[in-house]
C-alpha cells in the first residue's frame, strides 16, 4: 500500500480545487456593465425566459419567429402577464422578462425586486383606445367623475388598476376620504364580478371587456376616464439584462418585437385570429372588435414622455400609499430605446403621442 504524505496530498486538493474554480469562472456568465454597449452577437444556447403571450402569437402568425431563431435567441415562454404574477416569477427565478404596463416596475423596486423596463409602446389616439373604462354596477347613478364621491370602488394597490383609481381621483378633486376603496385583486373576471353582484359601485375594467359586462348585466353602465392609460412596456430582471449573453439576445428580441407590433397594425385581423381566436378563444366577431378597441399601437422615437409620466404616478402612489420616492430613471434601461426605434425606422410617433 503506497502512503501520499499529508502535504503532498493537501497540495493535489488545492490544485484540484483551483483547476475547478477556474473552470466554473469560464462557463459563468460574463457580467455586462449597466453603462456598456449590448453586444450583437448572441451566443449559442443563449434562452430567454419571457411572459410575453400577445407578442408569442403574433411572432407564430407573422413568421417572425424565424427571425428570431435566426438570430440565435431560444425561448422558453411562460402564460404570464401583469404585475403580481411576473413578481412571483422573478423573485423564484423561473423569469427573465414580462410584458406589462408600467406600475408592475414601480412595485418591484419597492418590494426589492431589482427590474429593468427595456421597451415602451404607446397607443395611437389614446384617449380614444383607453385601456379601462369605469364599470358602473347595475342601478348604480355615476355619470361623471363627480359622481364617484362616496362610492365604493374597487382597488388593488400593486396593479395597474389601483393606479388608475388613484389617478381619476386626483383628477376628479377627491381623496380617498371621499370614497370607499375595497381591496379587490384583479384577476380574470374578478372586477366585472364584484360589479355585476353589487359587491363595488365602481371598478376599472378593460375597455374591450364593456359591451360583454353591460350585456351580461341589464341596468350597468360605463362612464370613460379621460386619463391616459397606455403605457406598455417589457420589463426584465436586472440580473438578465447584465447578463452579457442575454443582453444580446435581448436586443434581438426587442428589435423583432418591434417589427411584430407593426406587423399587427398592417394586419389587424391575422392579428385577431391568432391571439384573441386562437390563444384567448373569442368568436372571429368579438376577435375583431377587440383589435379595434384597443386601437393602433406606436413606437416612441423618445422614451422620455413615457419616463415623465412614470415619474409623475410614482410620485402619487409614494405619497397616497406611503412609499419611498422613487426616481424611476434608475427603472429604465435606455440602451434600448434606440434598438427600437431604428427597428422601428420611419414608423416612430414622436411629440404628445409618444
Amino acid at each position: 500500500m503506497i502512503t501520499i504524505p499529508r502535504k503532498a496530498l493537501l497540495a493535489v486538493l488545492a490544485t484540484v480545487l483551483a483547476t475547478g474554480a477556474a473552470c466554473g469562472s469560464e462557463e459563468a456568465t460574463t457580467k455586462l456593465e449597466l453603462s456598456a454597449a449590448l453586444p450583437d452577437k448572441v451566443p449559442s444556447g443563449t434562452t430567454l425566459r419571457i411572459g410575453d403571450p400577445q407578442i408569442q402569437a403574433i411572432l407564430g402568425a407573422s413568421g417572425l419567429d424565424k427571425e428570431l431563431s435566426d438570430a440565435g435567441v431560444t425561448t422558453e415562454w411562460a402564460n404570464i402577464s401583469g404585475g403580481p404574477q411576473s413578481i412571483q416569477a422573478f423573485r423564484a427565478d423561473k423569469l427573465d422578462c414580462s410584458s406589462v404596463a408600467d406600475i408592475p416596475s414601480l412595485f418591484a423596486a419597492w418590494t426589492g425586486t431589482s427590474t429593468k423596463i427595456v421597451f415602451q409602446a404607446v397607443t395611437l389616439d389614446p384617449l380614444d383606445h383607453p385601456i379601462y373604462k369605469l364599470g358602473v354596477a347595475p342601478g348604480v347613478n355615476v355619470a361623471s367623475l363627480a359622481d364617484l364621491r362616496g362610492k365604493r370602488i374597487a382597488y388593488s394597490a400593486g396593479q395597474a388598476q389601483g393606479a388608475l383609481v388613484l389617478r381619476v381621483l386626483q383628477k376628479a378633486g377627491l381623496s380617498q376620504k371621499d370614497v370607499q376603496l375595497i381591496e379587490l385583486t384583479s384577476t380574470g373576471d374578478s372586477y366585472v364580478t364584484a360589479l355585476g353582484t353589487k359587491a363595488v359601485d365602481v371598478a376599472p375594467i378593460g375597455a374591450q371587456n364593456i359591451k360583454l359586462y353591460e350585456a351580461k348585466y341589464p341596468g350597468s353602465t360605463s362612464i370613460n376616464t379621460g386619463i391616459r392609460d397606455d403605457a406598455s412596456t417589457l420589463y426584465c430582471l436586472t440580473t438578465a439584462v447584465e447578463d452579457a449573453d442575454k443582453a444580446a439576445a435581448l436586443k434581438a428580441y426587442v428589435a423583432i418585437r418591434t417589427k411584430a407590433l407593426l406587423w399587427a397594425n398592417d394586419h389587424p385581423d391575422e392579428f385577431a385570429k391568432a391571439y384573441y381566436q386562437d390563444s384567448q378563444k373569442l368568436n372571429e366577431a368579438d376577435a375583431k372588435a377587440v383589435v379595434e378597441i384597443n386601437g393602433d399601437k406606436g413606437i416612441p422615437a423618445s422614451w422620455d414622455n413615457a419616463i415623465k409620466r412614470l415619474q409623475e404616478t410614482a410620485d402619487l402612489l409614494a405619497t397616497e400609499q406611503k412609499h419611498d420616492k422613487l426616481d424611476v430613471s434608475t427603472l429604465v434601461d435606455r440602451r434600448f430605446e434606440k434598438v427600437q426605434a431604428d427597428a422601428a425606422g420611419d414608423k416612430v410617433v414622436t411629440g404628445d403621442a409618444s
